[in-house]
């Protein structure tokens, strides 16, 4: 009965025709026929990615199972289109690449019986009991990598335990492991249900990811900067709804300073895209699209905002920043990733709500690698101020490089255990 609804949600978002019958359990032929294959082997690795976050933080895990398994294959799902546009892109040594069934029993059955898989790895901490309690019954183990419960997720659990309590005891039960990121994050864990002794804490993967090579665009974008003589560039990445009126605030005040400076706005989601165009336009600027570039041709001299209405593309981008920004934060939308900066010696600057990524952000304005601003016009201004203080901009830039540098090392811990697993069901079969 709700199939045409998902068939319209979808339809809606640029999903392919197939990803209904995929939500709906039915695998594509290519993937079922790697799986039946796989079963043979010892089975499957199935990671499930959400979304472009844990998508990013699952690359150096799949990599590294890649290598450590070569004789299994390895299977991701998404749950949004936008994830599994970038999982196509970053994860191209995966086996398949589909969406994840919806959490009702008949879908999850299907999927679960054509990929067949030997160990399912759920990134961060998506819980879906159908999912857990149907693998359970089919002795697949199930580890939660990467876990995380954000402080607003476990107060919104708290508030309605008296209801959910007991559903979460048994729900948790079926996983095989949870593998935190931070002793917080185990800490909450425990208190929602999980058995404190399948929890340990391996670390935050996202500290294990690698800067993507240097693109076409990224080297045109380059020369076209350098040409023009565009500065200072500013890349604000990852920015949502509501949050691209401050950042076009901040921009404003500091390209009444430099004229000729060049603002990089990444939307977060593809439905911001234009929506995101029209609220730069309608505040006198000029916009050009990068989907609309040609580049064989230049960069418009008279273009103020290059709007990345492109998928896997920002983190690149940030080499070229003179000033970064990392959106998802100066509204209540938890934050983003601030180590893609980091990578390339950029401080990372970023709003109050850091709630998905706050042992990181801590870390960051601890060691004077990161700032944190509270609006638009104070990010305008912290914008200047690091532009004309090249000694702090690049002290605070080596100091986000080495936290990104120093944090390295969840993905060989998150790989024993899962080997530990696969061993141990190996043995048990």
């Amino acid at each position: 009965m709700l199939a045409p609804y998902f068939a319209l949600r979808g339809w809606r978002s640029g999903e392919p025709a197939s990803a209904l019958q995929e939500r709906l359990g039915i695998i594509p032929r290519e993937i079922a026929a790697r799986a039946s294959m796989a079963a043979n082997a010892g089975g499957a690795i199935w990671i499930h990615a959400v979304s472009v976050g844990e998508v990013l933080a699952s690359k150096p895990l799949v990599e590294a199972l890649k290598r450590q398994f070569s004789g299994r294959a390895v299977f991701v799902s998404t749950t949004t289109e936008t994830g599994r546009r970038l999982a196509r892109t970053r994860l191209q040594c995966a086996d398949g690449i589909f969406y994840f069934p919806l959490d009702w029993v008949v879908p999850v059955r299907k999927a679960l019986k054509s990929i067949q898989p030997a160990l399912v790895i759920i990134m961060e901490t998506e819980i879906w009991p159908n999912f857990l309690h149907e693998a359970q019954r089919r002795g697949i183990s199930v580890i939660f990598a990467n876990a995380r419960i954000s402080e607003r997720s476990f107060a919104r659990f708290n508030q309605w335990k008296f209801l959910v309590g007991d559903f979460f005891v048994r729900t948790l039960q079926d996983a095989a492991q949870f593998l935190a990121q931070t002793p917080e994050d185990a800490n909450r864990l425990a208190a929602m249900g999980a058995p404190e002794t399948l929890i340990e804490v391996t670390g935050n993967l996202k500290y294990d990811g690698s800067p993507p090579e240097t693109s076409q665009f990224v080297i045109w974008l380059k020369n076209q900067i350098s040409t023009q003589e565009r500065w200072p560039v500013l890349v604000a990445g990852s920015v949502v709804a509501d949050e691209e009126e401050a950042v076009l605030a901040a921009y404003d005040i500091v390209q009444r300073q430099w004229r000729h400076a060049l603002l990089v706005l990444a939307p977060r989601k593809p439905d911001r895209f234009a929506a995101a165009a029209e609220i730069v336009s309608a505040g006198g600027w000029e916009v050009v699209r990068r989907t609309h570039l040609d580049l064989n041709s230049t960069l418009s001299e008279n273009a103020d905002v290059l709007l990345l209405d492109s998928i896997g593309e920002l983190a690149a981008i940030y080499s070229l920043a003179d000033a970064a920004f990392v959106g998802g934060s100066l509204v209540p939308a938890g934050g983003h990733n601030i180590l893609e900066p980091a990578w390339f010696s950029r401080p990372p600057i970023f709003g109050p709500s850091m709630e998905n990524f706050q042992e990181m952000a801590e870390a960051f304005l601890s060691a004077r690698a990161g700032i944190q601003v509270s609006s638009g016009t104070q990010l305008g201004k912290v914008w200047v101020q690091l532009i004309e203080d090249d000694a702090t901009r690049e002290r605070m830039g080596r100091a986000a490089y080495e936290i990104s540098e120093r944090n390295r090392g969840a993905t060989e811990r998150t790989l024993e255990r899962i080997t530990s697993t696969l061993n141990g069901s190996a043995q048990s079969s």
